[in-house]
């Protein structure tokens, strides 16, 4: 491995993100990180890990764990990256379906997978080294001049530059498209307030002072004021994502815009055999994603003014269409109305809901159903003594629980998964994250009461901020948004004093019930509605909430994606982002505001957000590897781009579970995920009625 520091800049930047439109960025004075990998010891794809080495669950060794060097913590962030986001068993699929040694035609033939070639990391910030939004361009060996073409890869959710890596930078390394990454403006900027140490840009931890703007993300506090709020909250983290007070979600598609941009500007910089004049008329551009990584790249499509972007392929996108008029849906028998519900409407009320739910009869032999019951039962009975919840018995009540669930459009396909997904405290993240971002709230402000620290993990005093261990490896193991790698969320609220939130006692009733009070608090911010009396927000809550919901009206999407052929892969049991909220809402959307558009959407039965919950016992003989479906919706996107064959219709592609066989779960085989097709069979076809509904098969 190489590594050389090449003179660049960029003159443009994000001072003009938000605007009508963003001038080209010129890229010219300010420093790009530039690696050779050989594709031997060192590699783009897998760290020189291959195949074998992303399947070991031990993470990659480290020599020093208080001061990793830059290449071990690449490494690890790609194993962590690859884990987190597909089953990694053979059983499931990887090594055999999909995965580095599986070529482009879905064989066995690549080996350990491990691809050559140069890797460039830059920095895009608007002047003040606030923003630090992380770029990235992969550009392999095998890239050819004859045929160039790029591949946009937005990370998912909240995480780091290699997010998106296994997802979207694998197909497009096998293609030899160079990948232009960026983080979003997320990632893990980990500002410890204890120790005024931060994470660099590249991984590494420093001081505050040493990293300078150099700094992956410092909080905006003088050294007067980190004091005083240590001395009151000691041990707690600042969060990028969270505490940037930039709301980077507005921009997510500014900033895919620019990684794109930076990758003609680093081939254009090319002085081997793969150089070349490349501009966005002789080189293919895909701008493709999964989850928020989907959301920035059809924003990118909504607000690519200059024409950079040829073709769009994403999975189960995130979207913000709240304030819009969506078209109703109907899924055979059901009609669902009200489909432009923003992110923090429906995952605040999977936060306050799902534990009561998940008592319910249909969920108590849910797989990861493992939130203590006490702290369940005490939830419902909170939830119905404040008049939330109706029942004379604790079934009834959770009962009602999944009723209210399923009347918000939630498909009772994600029934099953709901239980894990608050067990792992998904909904919790978000809803705490999400509501401090849309309202640029600073770490000082404790929305809702709450804050973020390492807690002590047992004994009398489990449950307490104390002082954060390991943030040295917290780039790789992070995936942006607490509870992660260490780093809890808190309730500075509880009775007794500050404590993890599910370890805390809830103020206003003093019942161990999962701090409902803080459940409530988001709920309110979320809605401009106080749950229990049904009465519109007054005083400091009202006003917290016009700053979120001024943040939520910020990143609104506009539906119009300018022409640019669209494919959209969702499993149709989605739990974290009901499609009848994301998925779904934007085809209709779309539909209603760009009748002329070319979107193809292509639902998977039996599958679902999180394809690494599929190597968890239960839930592998029901759910399959969506990411299958993702690879063939990016082949035929490049089909259709390069070779001008078209996109098979909008259809639903119902697959067959996994088989169980003396009580294990039998191995896959293509047999239980048949693929998406060119003319689908009787009572598959997804389409519209005359008055703009989508109608999708049952």
């Amino acid at each position: 491995m190489r590594i050389t520091y090449t003179a660049v800049a960029l003159v443009a930047a994000l001072a003009a993100a938000g605007c009508a439109q963003m001038p080209p960025l010129a890229f010219d004075r300010t420093r790009v990180l530039h690696t050779v990998h050989d594709g031997i010891g060192d590699d783009l794809l897998t760290a020189g890990l291959g195949r074998s080495g992303l399947a070991l669950a031990q993470p990659p060794a480290v020599a020093d764990p208080r001061n990793p060097t830059r290449a071990e913590l690449r490494r690890r962030a790609i194993h962590a990256n690859y884990r987190a986001l597909f089953d990694m068993t053979a059983a499931g699929g990887f090594g055999v379906l999909y995965g580095p040694n599986i070529d482009l035609a879905g064989n066995d033939t690549l080996g350990e997978g491990r691809i050559a070639g140069d890797e460039f990391l830059t920095v895009l910030d608007g002047g003040d080294g606030r923003d630090n939004v992380v770029l990235m361009v992969q550009v392999p060996a095998t890239f050819s001049p004859a045929q160039p073409c790029i591949v946009a890869a937005p990370s998912s959710g909240s995480r780091g530059i290699y997010g998106a890596i296994s997802v979207v930078g694998e197909w497009g390394l096998k293609r030899g498209c160079a990948v232009a990454y960026t983080d979003k403006g997320t990632g893990t900027g980990w500002h410890d307030l204890d120790t005024d140490t931060v994470n660099l840009v590249t991984g590494e931890r420093a001081t505050a002072e040493r990293a300078g703007r150099d700094s992956h993300f410092t909080a905006a506090l003088t050294a007067a004021e980190r004091a005083r709020f240590v001395q009151q909250y000691p041990h707690r983290i600042a969060v990028k994502h969270a505490h940037s007070q930039r709301n980077p979600e507005r921009d997510w598609g500014r900033h895919t815009l620019a990684a794109v941009e930076f990758a003609f500007h680093v081939l254009n910089g090319l002085r081997d055999a793969r150089a070349g004049q490349y501009t966005p008329h002789n080189t293919l551009v895909i701008a493709a994603g999964v989850s928020n990584g989907g959301y920035a790249s059809l924003l990118a499509a909504e607000q690519d003014e200059r024409g950079l972007i040829d073709g769009v392929a994403v999975s189960m996108p995130n979207v913000s269409l709240a304030g819009h008029a969506v078209p109703a849906i109907q899924q055979g028998a059901r009609r669902f109305e009200g489909n432009g519900r923003s992110l923090l409407d429906y995952i605040t009320l999977k936060n306050l809901y799902v534990p009561c739910a998940s008592l319910a009869a249909a969920q108590a032999q849910a797989p990861l159903n493992t939130v203590p019951r006490p702290l369940r039962e005490a939830r419902c009975a909170e939830l119905t003594r404040r008049g939330l919840l109706q029942g004379a018995d604790l079934e009834a009540q959770a009962t009602h629980a999944q009723r209210i669930l399923d009347d918000a459009g939630i498909l009772p396909e994600a029934g099953p998964l709901l239980p894990a997904h608050y067990t792992l405290n998904v909904f919790q993240s978000v809803a705490v994250l999400y509501a401090k971002s849309y309202g640029r709230f600073a770490v000082t402000d404790h929305l809702c009461g709450f804050s973020y620290a390492a807690t002590v993990a047992q004994g009398e005093d489990a449950g307490r901020p104390t002082a954060a261990t390991g943030l040295e490896l917290s780039f790789a193991a992070s995936s942006g948004i607490p509870p992660t790698a260490g780093v809890s969320i808190v309730n500075n609220l509880s009775r007794g004093g500050a404590r993890e939130d599910r370890a805390s006692v809830t103020a206003s009733s003093g019942a161990r019930d999962m701090n409902l009070d803080g459940a409530l608090c988001l709920r309110a911010l979320a809605t401009g509605v106080d749950p229990v009396s049904g009465q519109p927000l007054t005083g400091e809550l009202a006003a917290q909430h016009r700053r979120v919901a001024a943040g939520i009206a910020q990143t609104r999407m506009s539906g119009q994606l300018r022409g640019k052929p669209t494919a959209i892969v969702n499993g149709r049991a989605d739990a974290l982002l009901p499609p009848n909220h994301a998925a779904r809402a934007y085809v209709a959307f779309n539909r209603a505001v760009d009748p002329a558009a070319r979107v193809h959407y292509w639902e998977v039965t039996h599958a679902q957000h999180l394809d690494a919950l599929n190597a968890v016992a239960g839930f592998d003989s029901r759910f399959l590897p969506l990411h299958v479906y993702y690879v063939q919706a990016l082949n035929l996107m490049w089909d259709h781009l390069r070779h001008g064959r078209p996109l098979p219709p909008s259809q639903l592609v119902r697959t067959t579970p996994r088989a169980v066989v003396e009580g294990r779960t039998a191995a896959i085989t293509p047999a239980n995920v048949p693929r998406i097709e060119q003319a689908p069979g009787p009572n598959t076809l997804i389409d519209f009625g005359l008055d703009g509904t989508l109608r999708i098969p049952q």
